[in-house]
């Protein structure tokens, strides 16, 4: 004769032993995050800018841009679209030699991650030792690529003249 009692107690033990294998779920890694090496990844680019223009090397300081027709770049009151239209612009405006480009000089007054692969750069530029020298405002938009931290937008305004 089978014992009743003795087969649910069987069923119910089982039953409770399998459902939290069954449930279980494996632990989820941790979500990627902005880190102080981002910080200075990004910063980096920036001070890589500075240098390259002070060189005299357009392209070099091109190279922190993300090369695509998706950059954006506005300046002026005006919206530009492109790597290409963007370094046009400058070299018709700047050339590419130190006597013409004067020296850039930023001054970073903060970094906000926009998630693991974004963040906003905001700060100060001011353009000396040219005759279209100035200085002003900008806010840069970063974002992490396969190459490295680049410019994805670039908003930069002119101080009014004093």
């Amino acid at each position: 004769m089978i014992d009743v009692r003795a087969v649910t107690l069987a069923a119910v033990a089982a039953v409770a032993l399998a459902t939290p294998l069954a449930c279980a779920h494996p632990t989820p890694a941790p979500a990627p995050r902005f880190a102080a090496a981002d910080d200075a990844a990004v910063r980096a680019v920036l001070a890589a800018q500075q240098d390259a223009w002070n060189r005299g090397d357009l392209a070099g300081y091109m190279a922190g841009y993300q090369r695509s027709p998706a950059l954006v770049f506005t300046s002026g009151g005006n919206i530009r679209h492109g790597w290409d239209e963007t370094f046009a612009k400058y070299r018709a405006r700047y050339g590419s030699d130190p006597s013409t480009m004067g020296k850039l000089g930023f001054e970073i007054l903060g970094v906000q991650p926009l998630g693991a692969d974004g963040a906003i750069v905001l700060g100060r530029w001011e353009l000396t030792e040219t005759p279209v020298a100035g200085r002003g405002v900008f806010s840069v938009a970063l974002a992490r690529t396969p190459d490295g931290w680049k410019v994805v937008h670039d908003h930069t305004s002119s101080d009014p003249p004093p």
